[in-house]
This record gives structure tokens, C-alpha cells and sequence, in this order.
């Protein structure tokens, strides 16, 4: 038997077990990580096709390489299929991660040394916003806004003051921890008054954007960044979204300035996964993600759970465990033995270190993808606080709650299909 034909459970065993036990794992536990999701049968489809076969330095037009017709195309379509998707003049859909993509957009806009002006890590941000242990707090001079200590949300006129003190050459909005709408509106009219140019990163919220669920930067944006693979529910990998000012420098920072050749087979996997975000079934998957939301916030919020501000606007809450007598790391790891799988996560002022916090982050694209609905959020709630509460001292509730979480993921089956 050819090595081209043979399965990979005939090729590598030892592989194949493992990813079949990764599927089972998928299949029996409640996805509540906001930036996890389910792709779809087509899209995983196309990630494992014969485009993972190709170099492709360069662009469509421009290759470093011949052979490239056919990925010329799938790359044309992925960028029009993007910018039709979001309303943009110019599409970059070659970055691997959204690390990637928020360097590429720094290196287009920014010289070494510029000040860029951010969310904190702990009020929300992201590491690749100027944190000091990422490589954009160590070529950036980077400065940060908070949240209200009052609401524990954004306060604009916080946001104002603080730019123009700082003066920044770019200012970053977008997070990765916040459960409220973000005004990007209002994030354009402070950059400028103090001059600075005005980069979104929806990682987190570009389903919803897709959706017109959520307010939409690309209009007020010089840059807008993102991953695929939450809200979005295509592959893991990001893309760029810019004006035409911006097109040039953002696709040299791409390649040749960080990355060798395209993914292909990711590419066309996004071009998929684009394609779906169009439906009019997409837009409603949006819709239930946000009340699936506003129901779990409901829930926990009963069962006497403090959420950082309050509820929330979007996919995810972030649960302030202080009140509860236990850390983000514990109640994380306390809820996976219960087959529920959320990460720990800082709050505000968080008086425990990252690797322990006091919070948990969970969202609702997942189960939404599922199928589940505001019942089962509110039933999901229970399990938490049922867990948190009494699991640590009795296994048997431990048990009980993972034999409910059992019975929800046979009645909300995913990947049927696979083997």
C-alpha cells in the first residue's frame, strides 16, 4: 500500500488515537471558553485539502513561485469575500494568528520607540497591546487607559484625558476580557483631537460585527485586526482589515516583513468560512449568542455570583470568585472535572497573580453553536454554581453535574458526522 493512501489511523496510530480522543472529548464536555468555537464540517474540510501542498510567497499576481494559478484564485476570493463581509477597502487575509496580525499592523504604522495608547492586560486588553513581556510593550512605548473604578467599564472621557496626555502616535480599542460594547465612534473623535491614528482589534467580536450586532469599526478605523476562529467560527487565523491609505505598508509588514508563505489550505478555509458568515442563518447565530449570554449572566447572577460589570453586552462575562472563596485557576480546574471547560481569567485590581486570578471568563459561542438556547443557559448556571459551591467538598456532586453536562451534549450532539 502506497504511504499516499493509507489512513492516518494505518499511517500513525499513536496520532490518530490521540485526536480521537481529543473528538470525545469535544463531543461529552460544554465548551464555555468565549475564544473556542466549533468550526464547521466544510471548513475543517478544507484546512486538511490538497492547498496545504503549495508555496505561495507573495501575493495573487506576484508569486515567488510558479504553480500558483489556483491559489491566486482562493486568495482573490478569500479578500473579496472579506471585504465584502466587513465593508472594507482593502482585505489582508494571509496573517497566521491575531498576534500576527496586530505586529503586521504595528510595523505598517508605527517606528520602534512610537507611543501607543491601550487597554491594560488586567482591565481587559490583550498582550500584543503593550504589554511589557510581549514584543509590543518592547518596541512600543506603551501607555494604557482603565476601566471606571466606579462601573468597571470604559469611561471615554477617561480614555480622552489620558490621550492627551500621553500624545500617542496610535491608539489600540478592542479587548479581550470586556463584556460591554465598545464605542469605536467615540475612539476616533479622541484620536483626533490629539492626532493619532485609530486601530480596532476585534478578535473577540467579529461575528458579531459580521452580524451588525455589535457596532462596526471598519467605518472610523485606520486598521482593523482580527482573528477567525471565535465569534467568526472559521479556522484558527487572522486577517487584517485597513483603508486603501494603509493597503500598501499593511501587505509588506505581512510579507515580506514577518511571514514566508501564505497557509493555503488555511486561506481558503477562511474564504469558507466568510462565505458562511453571510447567511442569514449566521446572522441569527449572532443574535442567540448575545441572549444565550444575557441569560447565563441572568443565572449566575442568581446563584449570587458577582459579574464585573454587572452583565454583559456581547459573548462573554467575566466573574468576579472573590465573594466565593476561591481563585479563577481553582474553579477552572474544579469545573472541567465536572466536563464544563471555562479559563481563568484576571479581573480589575485582581489581588492574585496571572497564573491564579480571581475570575473566570465564560462565553456562550460554543454552546450556541450547539443549539442551546436561554434554557439551557439558565440550567447551565445551576451546574456552575452548584459546582463552585458544594463540588469542592463532594465528589459526588462532582459526578452529578457531569452526568447533566453528559446528557445536554447528547441532546446538542456536534460533529455526528466524524468517526
Amino acid at each position: 500500500m502506497s504511504i499516499m493512501s493509507r489512513t492516518l489511523a494505518q499511517a500513525d496510530p499513536e496520532v490518530s488515537e490521540i485526536i480521537n480522543n481529543e473528538l470525545e472529548r469535544q463531543q461529552n464536555t460544554l465548551m464555555l471558553i468565549p475564544s473556542e468555537n466549533y468550526a464547521s464540517r466544510a471548513t475543517m474540510a478544507v484546512t486538511g485539502s490538497v492547498m496545504t501542498n503549495k508555496y505561495t510567497e507573495g501575493y495573487p499576481g506576484k508569486r515567488y513561485y510558479n504553480g500558483c494559478i489556483y491559489y491566486d484564485e482562493m486568495e482573490n476570493l478569500c479578500i473579496d469575500r472579506a471585504k465584502a463581509l466587513f465593508r472594507a477597502e482593502h482585505a489582508n487575509v494571509q496573517p497566521h494568528t491575531g498576534s500576527t496580525a496586530n505586529m503586521a499592523a504595528y510595523f505598517a504604522m508605527l517606528e520602534p520607540g512610537d507611543k501607543i495608547l491601550a487597554m491594560k492586560l488586567e482591565h481587559g486588553g490583550h498582550l500584543t497591546h503593550g504589554h511589557s513581556v510581549n514584543f509590543s510593550g518592547k518596541l512600543y512605548d506603551a501607555n494604557f487607559y482603565g476601566l471606571s473604578e466606579d462601573t468597571d467599564q470604559l469611561d471615554y472621557e477617561e480614555v480622552r484625558r489620558r490621550a492627551h496626555e500621553v500624545k500617542p502616535k496610535l491608539i489600540v480599542c478592542g479587548a479581550s476580557a470586556y463584556p460591554r460594547t465598545i464605542d469605536f465612534r467615540q475612539f476616533r473623535e479622541i484620536a483626533d483631537e490629539v492626532g493619532a491614528l485609530l486601530m480596532a482589534d476585534i478578535a473577540h467580536v467579529a461575528g458579531l460585527v459580521a452580524a451588525g450586532v455589535h457596532p462596526d469599526p471598519v467605518p472610523v478605523c485606520d486598521v482593523v485586526t482580527s482573528t477567525t476562529h471565535k465569534t467568526l467560527r472559521g479556522p484558527r487565523s487572522a486577517f487584517i482589515l485597513s483603508t486603501k491609505k494603509w493597503a500598501r505598508e499593511i501587505d509588506r509588514a505581512v510579507f515580506p516583513g514577518l511571514q514566508g508563505g501564505a497557509l493555503m489550505h488555511v486561506v481558503a478555509a477562511k474564504a469558507v468560512a466568510f462565505k458562511e458568515a453571510q447567511s442569514l442563518f449566521f446572522r441569527e447565530y449572532q443574535r442567540q449568542i448575545i441572549r444565550n449570554g444575557q441569560a447565563l449572566a441572568s443565572s449566575l447572577l442568581e446563584e449570587g455570583f458577582r459579574l464585573v460589570t454587572g452583565g454583559t453586552d456581547n459573548h462573554l462575562m467575566l466573574v468576579d470568585l472573590r465573594n466565593k472563596d476561591i481563585s479563577g485557576r481553582d474553579a477552572a480546574n474544579l469545573m472541567e472535572e465536572a466536563g464544563m471547560v471555562v479559563n481563568k481569567n484576571a479581573i480589575p485590581g485582581d489581588p492574585l497573580p496571572p497564573a491564579e486570578t480571581s475570575g473566570i471568563r465564560p462565553g456562550t459561542p460554543g454552546l450556541t453553536t450547539r443549539g442551546m438556547q436561554e434554557p439551557e443557559m439558565q440550567q447551565i448556571g445551576k451546574m456552575i454554581a452548584r459546582v463552585i459551591h458544594d463540588g469542592r467538598s463532594d465528589q459526588k456532586v462532582l459526578a452529578e453535574v457531569r452526568a447533566q453536562v453528559r446528557e445536554l451534549c447528547e441532546a446538542f450532539p456536534i460533529y455526528e458526522h466524524l468517526p
